[in-house]
């Protein structure tokens, strides 16, 4: 099954939701990273976390998503656009630890319990608009909650969760998740409905490895009668670097340090934070690079 993103309303419109499944995406930035299990199972967390914020926006609007707590992960930065594509990483990949008292990946133990979750959003404007709130859990599905029930003003639900492996953790099963909002006008009866669901649904990546789909995911929640579906949406690791855009970012450090690129090591490589692509410019390269940086 294919990555991909539902967007529905239900209850006539009083539920907003979506559910998606981010297997491949996570997949993919864990074999980049070199991610171990618990730092695997945080990035994969905030990247389905992400899709689902991006999905709220449209056109070329996007967003960077950064989880900063007091863990030994670090930070943890996302990228994301209005057309399901994502990537991420984590500021320390090779964090593991010892299952917590459920039994499960330390999430909270990788992130940590003191910090931020910061979303910085490029709407097209001048300048970009943020939003911040403090870290509530270090699980990260309430984290999200929160965030969105203080920065956005809505009343939310988020489920997110990563199956990693048991025999071999550098393996990605399964990944998603669901955010579930409450629009203006619902009904004290709805909410107390949806509430009793979402307590008893079980962990969303479980039921996605075997073999439930997002839309199926949102009718466990919300009850298919009540579920009218709007969009499918493929969802997608991408990155955009290239060459050429980090040559200009060289351009940007002016002609003393291109110049010593030159004079000491004969050429230059950089490294994307995002996929780890590697891109090498040899003296040549750098000296029409220099010629740029001296014509600004």
């Amino acid at each position: 099954m294919k990555d991909y993103l539902i967007k529905a309303l239900s209850f006539d419109g009083q539920i907003r939701a979506m559910a998606v499944r981010s297997t491949e995406a996570v997949k993919e930035a864990q074999e980049r990273q070199d991610t171990w299990r618990a730092a695997t199972a945080a990035l994969g967390r905030t990247m389905s976390a992400g899709l689902m914020l991006g999905a709220m926006h449209k056109n070329d609007e996007k967003l960077t998503v950064k989880v900063q707590g007091n863990g030994p992960i670090g930070a943890i930065i996302v990228d994301v656009d209005a057309h399901g594509n994502v990537k991420g990483y984590p500021q320390n990949p090779h964090v593991n630890l010892p299952a917590n008292e459920k039994g499960k990946i330390d999430v909270r133990g990788a992130v940590g319990t003191e910090g931020f979750i910061s979303v910085i959003k490029d709407l097209g404007l001048k300048e970009p608009v943020s939003g911040q709130v403090p870290l509530v859990s270090g699980e990260l599905a309430e984290d999200f909650t929160y965030y969105l029930a203080n920065s956005e003003q809505v009343p939310s639900a988020v489920g997110l969760s990563v199956l990693v492996d048991n025999e071999r953790e550098d393996c990605v099963k399964a990944a998603g998740g669901f955010m579930i909002q409450v629009m203006p006008g619902a009904t004290e009866e709805t909410i107390a409905e949806i509430e009793k669901r979402i307590a008893d649904i079980p962990m969303v990546s479980n039921l996605l490895d075997e073999g439930e789909s997002p839309e199926e995911i949102l009718y466990r929640l919300l009850g298919e009668e009540n579920v009218e579906i709007l969009e499918k949406m493929p969802v997608q690791f991408n990155c955009d670097c290239s060459k050429e855009r980090f040559a200009s970012a060289i351009v940007t450090l002016g002609e003393k340090e291109i110049q010593q690129m030159i004079d000491e090591d004969q050429g230059a490589e950089a490294v994307c934070h995002f996929c780890c692509e590697k891109y090498h410019y040899d003296a040549k390269e750098l000296e029409e690079l220099l010629t740029q940086a001296k014509e600004k």
